[in-house]
């Protein structure tokens, strides 16, 4: 495809993010949105393969200037329900840019180590340094969803949390970070057949786990405990997005075309040589 024909196309085709952007102080229902929707992307899927196709290469373009550049610092976190598609994501919209400058932490059971510090202790090695983007697959939210849902420690203390982890992120962003938090949403019967896939397909055997059919007893806990989470830490300087992934191409563009977005408002540049090159001879 030509740069002009691609340039079009991009522009015809580019979908409005704004909508699933979670204004502070807002009082979300995730019962109420829908999984499928495609907002005022009318296209199709085709057309939206296609889309982020030019999302991602353009991702990859400013991901070698931010890195380049060594100013800024993006952190993406990534929270949903099992098979909703973190890993997904992880591999569709970052399938071009560079590894050197994108790393992605997974967070699973604490360890005992990490159990005797506090909650943020295993957090905060990860968030990223400049020019780094670094995408948290799972993170400390987690110690305000399975840690509520499972009674794994009283609720006077998950409930201060909130305010701990917004000034967390809020630290973070006046030291230069900028945040993104998606909530990749899907419905109960999504996952059934999600996981009923998983089972039906040897070659997608080893992604069943038989835990997440004992997690899935606690759907309307957990359901309860993302609305307030949202609701609790969407801020200014950490939003959150709620991204609706029962189509997962659909669900790849949003995030991808949030992304670069942001990245773009930061106007990241190639950084000057300290010494003009004009004059250096290479023997």
């Amino acid at each position: 495809m030509a740069s002009g024909e691609e340039g079009s196309t991009k522009k015809s085709l580019q979908i409005d993010v704004a909508p699933y952007k979670v204004a502070p102080g807002a009082d979300v229902h995730i019962a109420g949105i829908d999984t499928r929707a495609t907002g005022n992307f009318d296209a199709g899927k085709e057309a939206g393969k296609q889309l982020l196709r030019i999302l991602t290469k353009r991702l990859a373009t400013l991901q070698e200037v931010f890195y380049a550049q060594s100013k800024h610092r993006l952190l993406i976190v990534l929270q949903a329900m099992d098979t909703a598609g973190k890993d997904g994501v992880i591999a569709h919209v970052f399938d071009a840019v560079n590894p050197q400058g994108v790393e992605v932490a997974s967070f699973r059971a604490p360890t005992p180590a990490e159990l005797a510090h506090d909650y943020l202790w295993r957090i905060h090695p990860y968030v990223p340094a400049n020019g780094e983007i670094v995408v948290f697959n799972r993170s400390h939210y987690e110690d305000v969803l399975v840690v509520r849902v499972h009674n794994l420690v009283p609720k006077e203390e998950w409930k201060r949390r909130y305010d701990q982890i917004n000034a967390f992120e809020k630290m973070l962003t006046e030291e230069g970070t900028t945040i993104l938090k998606f909530y990749l949403h899907i419905d109960k019967e999504e996952q059934k057949q999600r996981l009923q896939a998983r089972l039906d397909k040897p070659e997608k055997n080893w992604k069943f786990n038989v835990d997440d059919l004992s997690e899935r007893k606690f759907w309307d806990d957990y359901m309860t405990a993302y609305e307030e989470a949202i609701n609790r830490t969407s801020t200014e300087y950490a939003p959150w997005y709620i991204v609706p992934s029962g189509r997962k191409w659909y669900r790849n563009l949003v995030v991808a075309q949030t992304i670069v977005q942001t990245i773009e408002a930061l106007h990241p540049t190639f950084p000057q040589p300290k010494k003009p090159l004009k004059d250096i001879k290479i023997d």
